[in-house]
């Protein structure tokens, strides 16, 4: 029988080619990373800056990224809490849960026959769609054991969704506002259609702050459907006696909300925690980016990726419909 384990949970960037060689690299690397520290660096833009280091001096530092990508970006998310009002987080999870629960669903029964039409390999399919329909790398990190995923399966589904992440934080900003969607609207949209909750994030925030509220919660809120999606896959895949993660920083961001709406004595810092939640979030995707080479690209192949953009296609443009006419 599965069994669900609260247990510490690391999301996997993509691998990087390995450090650049010479001064140079860690020069560049340096100066890039201490702009992304300065108010004049934003999440896109973070993010562009890591696509560029990797494509062309390299990065030289690439278990250090790979190390403190998914930590910063856990202790982040929790410092957004600070700024969020648990009454509001509430409605807000309320308004997404038919979209998620539908998107979700759906999305995986979409995923299992495109895979089969694409001739992808059963494990490589799931991995792909629970990555689409969940949480990105987070999901993928959480049902690959269930599914006793090989290193190589686990890095294409990986790839994939990390390259789709990266064009969705700077597509759906201007989309947005060419739609003219509302906060809200945008917020809930980029919590169902953008996989990583880093780049939810950083899209939401680029677009305002009350997007930036909607879109964290309800992805979040999104996120916990890993535990019965992973019990779903023990039980299609004939598996027994696993563990199933949960990120565990879904439970400090709950309980920064609650700090945030029901104790005054934080809202003297709360502003302060919000901040560097900023702050470490535009470092998380500057490391994201550096993490993108093109070998990482290239390895993903044809076909993966093509079931990687037909299902954020699909997602995207059906809820994107739906959000608009409710």
């Amino acid at each position: 029988m599965p069994q669900v384990q609260f247990i510490p949970h690391k999301a996997l960037p993509p691998t990087t080619p390995g450090p650049g060689s010479g001064l140079l690299p860690k020069v560049v690397f340096g100066l890039l990373l201490a702009f992304c520290l300065t108010p004049w660096a934003s999440p896109p833009v973070a993010l562009a800056l890591g696509l560029v280091l990797a494509q062309t001096v390299g990065n030289p530092f690439p278990a250090f990224t790979k190390k403190y990508t998914s930590n910063l970006l856990q202790f982040s998310v929790i410092g957004l809490g600070f700024g969020l009002n648990a009454q509001a987080a509430v409605q807000a999870g309320r308004e997404g849960i038919l979209f998620t629960i539908g998107s979700i669903f759906g999305t995986l029964v979409l995923g299992y026959f495109a895979g089969r039409w694409l001739k992808l390999g059963r494990v490589v399919t799931h991995l792909i769609s629970c990555g689409t329909a969940i949480c990105g790398g987070s999901a993928i990190a959480a049902v690959g054991p269930v599914v006793g995923a090989k290193d190589d399966e686990m890095s294409v589904s990986l790839g994939t969704v990390f390259v789709l992440n990266a064009v969705a934080l700077f597509a759906f900003p201007p989309i947005g506002h060419a739609l003219a969607l509302t906060q809200q609207q945008f917020g809930l949209w980029c919590a169902i259609a953008i996989h990583d909750t880093s780049s939810v994030v950083g899209a939401a925030a680029a677009y305002g702050t009350e997007a930036l509220g909607v879109a964290t919660t309800v992805k979040l809120a999104r996120a916990l459907w890993i535990i019965p999606v992973a019990l779903g896959t023990a039980y299609f895949f004939k598996q027994k006696d696993v563990k199933v993660k949960l990120p565990w920083f879904i439970l400090g961001f709950i309980g920064a909300m609650l700090l945030n709406t029901y104790v005054p004595a934080t809202h003297a810092v709360g502003p302060w925690l919000v901040k560097l939640a900023h702050l470490g979030l535009v470092v998380t995707l500057f490391f994201i980016g550096a993490g993108l080479s093109f070998k990482t690209i290239k390895a993903v192949g044809p076909r993966p990726f093509a079931l990687g953009v037909l299902l954020w296609l699909v997602i995207s443009s059906v809820s994107l419909f739906v959000i608009m006419k409710v």
